[in-house]
């Protein structure tokens, strides 16, 4: 079968100075596509800059004879957000993907968490995200084409604990990437999430050293890069992806129980009717969800 190929295509990737961003920004470069290399520089908490990372990846993709220019603005202001889309629109003329990846941790228990501390982790994770993907979408729009991939996390999708803000942070990310697969579908533009484990900075301390191998970025950025082609069709969708395995993740509902004028104590004495899983509805919009209710009114 044909190489998937990225030649003419320019990518955006946020987070690229480091571990899975990285790794993403240099297998789409391999690939043919021209990337705008995203990282403010920052340490794991998102304090600091330097525009050694970004540089770092550009020169390597330059190295192996790709296309790259680097950028470290802020994705979580407006500003920095419009800038590094505009990056992509001066240097090669058109954008093409999107790869949210960029984030920060400051994780802490709950009853420990400053009100700052919560706010920074989803100023960068979902205001980052939003703000790259808007100043995008018009551009996306217009040329009837487009992909988005966003960076969830296992524990967005099943909690953590130390990670309230992190987790609240992610899956909002696969709320964000449903609306916005549903949104950009006549215009061409396909949006989907990944919810990765891998070995980088910021799971090294608690992934066991012989993990390292096994959960390298670049078995996560196969993922990314197939996301990212123009023959990937499906949207609004999410995918767990770490140590060879890549999987569907999918919100399901159950069976249910159902009774007009129910009391607090017809609750209690239905609840495993309530709390039964089969067989379970996997609705992809709000309008399927509530068909179902209505349909059991009936």
């Amino acid at each position: 079968m044909s190489e998937l190929r990225f030649d003419g295509r320019v990518a955006v990737v946020t987070g690229a100075g480091h571990g899975l961003g990285r790794s993403h920004a240099l297998a789409l470069a391999a690939r043919g596509a021209r990337v705008v290399v995203n990282d403010l520089g920052g340490a794991l908490d998102g304090t600091g800059a330097s525009s050694g990372p970004a540089a770092e990846v550009v020169e390597l993709i330059r190295a192996g004879g790709g296309e790259a220019v680097a950028s470290t603005e802020n994705v979580a202001t407006p500003e920095g957000a419009k800038a590094i889309v505009r990056s992509a629109i001066d240097a090669f003329g058109r954008l093409d993907v999107v790869v949210n990846n960029a984030g920060i941790l400051r994780d802490r228990s709950f009853g420990k968490m400053t009100v700052e501390e919560f706010d920074q982790v989803l100023a960068v994770h979902v205001r980052g995200s939003f703000l790259v993907s808007h100043a995008a979408f018009p551009y996306l729009k217009e040329q009837g084409y487009g992909r988005i991939v966003n960076t969830s996390s296992p524990s967005g999708l099943f909690g953590n604990f130390g990670q309230a803000n992190y987790s609240t942070a992610k899956m909002g990310l696969v709320g964000l990437t449903k609306t916005l697969g549903i949104e950009g579908a006549r215009a061409g533009i396909r949006v989907n999430a990944i919810a990765p484990i891998a070995w980088t900075r910021m799971t090294e301390s608690v992934l066991p050293a012989e993990f390292e191998a096994g959960f390298a970025p670049e078995r996560v950025s196969a993922l990314v890069a197939f996301l990212s082609h123009e023959s990937c069709e499906v949207s609004g969708e999410v995918f767990t992806v770490g140590g060879g395995r890549v999987a569907r993740v999918f919100v399901a509902e159950g069976p249910g129980w159902r009774q007009d004028d129910h009391t607090v104590e017809d609750i209690r004495d239905n609840w495993d009717a309530i709390m039964a899983e089969q067989p379970y509805l996997t609705p992809t919009t709000l309008g399927e969800q509530a068909g179902a209710s209505l349909k059991a009114m009936l």
